[in-house]
């Protein structure tokens, strides 16, 4: 049995939650939680938040014991893009890409 949670429109680029969900997968949801609460990244607590509401689920929706459960799966979608104009030398202009993120965290039964 699996339930999981998606933060969508997170603004935080991809490879950056991507390397702290690759942190907390295959972990039991205890564990994942401590490693959370202690990182210094901003992903870190979009995960947790994720991770805190895909718990929530499984003890609500399926009844299953917090003890039980492990993160079966975190990962990471691009979402759209923003992009804005930010003046350079000589009159030009660059694109600046303001990336966000699909955040989903799946959390199972132990095996």
């Amino acid at each position: 049995m699996e339930t999981k949670a998606i933060a969508k429109y997170i603004r935080i680029s991809p490879t950056k939650v991507r390397r702290v969900a690759e942190q907390i997968r295959g972990k039991p949801v205890a564990e994942a939680q401590a490693l959370l609460r202690f990182m210094p990244h901003k992903a870190a607590r979009v995960l947790e938040k994720a991770l805190k509401s895909a718990v929530a689920n499984a003890e609500n929706n399926l009844d299953l014991a917090r003890d039980d459960l492990i993160v079966a799966r975190a990962y990471v979608d691009a979402g759209p893009s923003t992009r804005r104009l930010a003046p350079r030398a000589r009159g030009r202009l660059d694109v600046m890409t303001r990336r966000s993120s699909h955040v989903t965290v799946v959390v199972g039964e132990k095996a």
